[in-house]
């Protein structure tokens, strides 16, 4: 063969090659895509309401008078797991008392994505939490080798609403549960509340615990994604509760629940560590995460929101801190609430605004999921064993059988609705104080920027995208959620 033909044909050989690479995925753009904007505000009758359609046109350099959105798509960060609630056993009683239609309207408000706001985490407790009824076990008191287990006090309420809610959410919640005392006898106050820790020679019962647990539930056909090792393990409450040290923590995950699920053919169930507050979340993870035996178990970290209980700010600054320093590990928010019922706060707004500041800035921080407590209380904020009533975002008034959606559930339905499973974080920040935001690329190529006034004015900004912008009005004290 001629030098040339042989030089012709390897040209020809090398575009074939390139013709049959991979599409790389297209970047995201703003050419030829409208803007829906949906609305939820103070003094109004707008919740999650259709509020506007927008056009981009030429942005240019805003000026410092202006109020501006800036949104990168290609500035990447966490994948996103969902937003959801816990069925406690307070929540599935309450389900049980209302009508059919009514249960049918709540579980289409959570878990529909259509009909309400697409709710895809689910927590529940492994045995009794405060708010339970009553304190109880799937144990006989005493059974250390679990000879009497038995779930069946679940299958009367609880059961029944999780097989609901799955259903409802078109087969899949991703479900996590968490204990919140071990029996009294494998403690050393001997009492599932007020404290306590888990005695040594119960180590290895208690971790089998745990693996018969997801196992009983797993035979209901409720997949388990996950296990916490111990609801809030430095607060001594009045109800079920159970305290563990950092040390103490890493040694049980290491020695006992990381090597029992895996020898249980549970290798896969995630163990997240922690499971309390911000305050103490980066010592947790300096501790654990710094022992490689221990850290291999874990996937990762849960916190909750109540730092404040000491008069201070939400520490929001500890989570990034945690996922700068250790950012092959995933964080998930666990449980926040609203404390002190009061039946005359339901439509109290800063309530929703909690909720909005929490969740823009936690998954700004790195955050994959978020989870919200009881998904339904009572008018009494209940029912809860030892009087530690609390808000949830849609309660059940069971002397009329009606159903009180609070400004909570809104602001929460802003992301959940909007923001799908497997979306990415991407670059988003605002130039006023006023306003917060943070924004997910969707897998279908559409983007959800969410953009919250907490101010007492109406205000005008710009959303800026590369060299695209449009011009948008949010009222005073309102969330938005940008679809483009």
């Amino acid at each position: 063969m001629k030098k040339n033909s042989l030089k012709a044909l390897c040209f020809l050989f090398s575009l074939g090659a390139f013709a049959q690479q991979p599409k790389t995925k297209k970047e995201f753009t703003t050419t030829g895509k409208k803007i829906t904007v949906y609305t939820t505000a103070e003094n109004s009758n707008l919740r999650l309401t259709s509020t506007d359609n927008l056009s981009f046109t030429a942005a240019k350099q805003p000026l410092e008078t202006e109020t501006s959105v800036f949104v990168e798509p290609s500035k990447k960060f966490q994948t996103f797991m969902g937003i959801g609630g816990a069925i406690t056993d307070a929540s599935a009683e309450i389900f049980a008392k209302l009508s059919k239609e009514k249960q049918t309207e709540f579980l289409n408000a959570y878990y529909d994505k259509q009909k309400g706001i697409g709710y895809s985490l689910l927590r529940t407790t492994i045995q009794s939490s405060d708010f339970s009824s009553g304190s109880y076990s799937y144990i006989k008191e005493g059974d250390k080798d679990l000879k009497t287990f038995s779930i069946d006090h679940d299958r009367q309420y609880r059961i029944p609403l999780i097989k609901q809610a799955i259903k409802t959410a078109g087969g899949k919640l991703t479900t996590y549960v968490a204990p919140w005392s071990p029996n009294a006898f494998m403690k050393s106050n001997k009492d599932v509340l007020k404290g306590g820790t888990l005695l040594p020679e119960y180590y290895q019962t208690w971790a089998n615990f745990y693996a018969r647990f997801i196992k009983e539930y797993e035979k209901e056909g409720i997949p388990i994604w996950g296990t916490s090792t111990q609801n809030e393990p430095m607060a001594v409450q009045t109800w079920e509760s159970c305290i563990y040290t950092a040390e103490a923590e890493r040694d049980f995950i290491k020695n006992f629940l990381g090597p029992t699920l895996k020898k249980e053919k549970l290798g896969d169930v995630k163990i997240i560590a922690w499971d309390h507050n911000r305050d103490l979340m980066n010592y947790r993870a300096n501790v654990i995460y710094s022992d490689p035996e221990a850290s291999k178990y874990v996937w990762g970290m849960g916190f909750h929101w109540y730092e404040n209980w000491s008069g201070g700010d939400s520490m929001f600054d500890n989570v990034a801190k945690v996922n700068e320093a250790y950012p092959d590990k995933k964080l998930l928010f666990t449980e926040g609430c609203v404390e002190k019922f009061d039946a005359a706060k339901y439509q109290f707004w800063g309530n929703g605004e909690r909720y909005g500041i929490s969740m823009i800035n936690d998954f700004n921080n790195g955050t994959a999921g978020w989870t919200d407590w009881n998904i339904l209380l009572d008018q009494n904020g209940g029912p809860n064993h030892v009087g530690n009533f609390c808000f949830a975002p849609i309660h059940a008034d069971t002397t009329t059988g009606q159903l009180i959606y609070t400004p909570s559930y809104y602001y929460i339905g802003h992301f959940s609705k909007f923001i799908r499973l497997n979306a990415v974080r991407v670059s988003s920040a605002v130039s006023r104080s006023g306003l917060l935001s943070t924004s997910f690329l969707n897998t279908d190529g559409t983007m959800a920027t969410i953009v919250m006034n907490k101010t007492d004015k109406e205000m005008t900004y710009n959303l800026i995208i590369a060299a695209e912008k449009t011009i948008v009005k949010i009222p005073a004290h309102a969330i938005q959620t940008l679809v483009y």
